[in-house]
């Protein structure tokens, strides 16, 4: 489908790979109309849905849902420092290779469980395309964020005999530098982003998602706005 009705569902957690996905599903795709889905499923981080929020007025999009899944958080806090109740929340360099290859930050089934709940929506709105923010650097640690996964959970939804959703991850193979360059372009305030997985005022720049970012910005060459402790 092209011209002024080729929707797109995309999920928005409010951090900088997704804010600039959404910018680039509404400007660069020129999808319309594109409808946001986020999840509280009790992060730590909660305060990226309030920067969810922002983007997705910024980015035009047609409708912005927060799904509340906090009933995951108590199941799931056994298995993951990223929820309120679970282990705290580590510092990069404390981990080791074996560690990184699946982090305590690592939450059981996430991508999973919210593509499945977008696919859903999607296909109860006829839209045919479910966009997420994996990028090529989450793959070290996180299997739902892989081009397997993606394909294998494709081929699952393939099934559908009649209205078949598929899932889009077209930052699978870019660093997160290069999803910085691209955000830059498509002028998203990354100020209006969050990453950090301890959620306090300010950014901890220890923990892994705070040292991946600044990274990312130092490689781009641009300056990350974000006040950090």
């Amino acid at each position: 489908m092209s011209g002024l009705f080729n929707p797109a569902v995309v999920l928005l957690s409010g951090g900088l790979d997704s804010s600039v996905l959404l910018h680039h599903v509404a400007h660069d795709l020129n999808r319309r109309p594109v409808y946001a889905i986020s999840y509280d499923y009790g992060q730590r981080h909660a305060r990226e849905l309030e920067c969810a929020r922002w983007q997705a007025e910024a980015a035009g999009a047609a409708q912005h849902r927060i799904i509340d899944m906090t009933c995951l958080g108590p199941m799931l806090k056994g298995g993951t420092a990223l929820v309120e109740g679970g282990s705290e929340i580590p510092d990069l360099d404390t981990l080791d290779d074996a560690q990184r290859a699946q982090p305590p930050t690592y939450v059981p089934n996430r991508n999973m469980m919210l593509l499945a709940i977008a696919a859903a929506y999607a296909e109860a709105q006829g839209v045919q395309e479910v966009f997420y923010g994996a990028q090529a650097q989450d793959e070290y640690g996180y299997w739902d964020c892989t081009t397997d996964f993606v394909t294998r959970l494709n081929h699952t939804l393939a099934l559908n005999r009649e209205r078949p959703v598929r899932i889009q991850a077209p930052f699978v193979e870019t660093s997160k530098a290069g999803i910085v360059r691209r955000g830059v372009e498509l002028g998203v305030a990354f100020a209006r982003t969050w990453s950090c997985y301890r959620g306090a005022a300010r950014a901890c720049g220890r923990c892994p998602t705070c040292v991946e970012r600044l990274h990312a910005f130092e490689e781009a060459g641009i300056a990350d706005p974000l006040p950090y402790e």
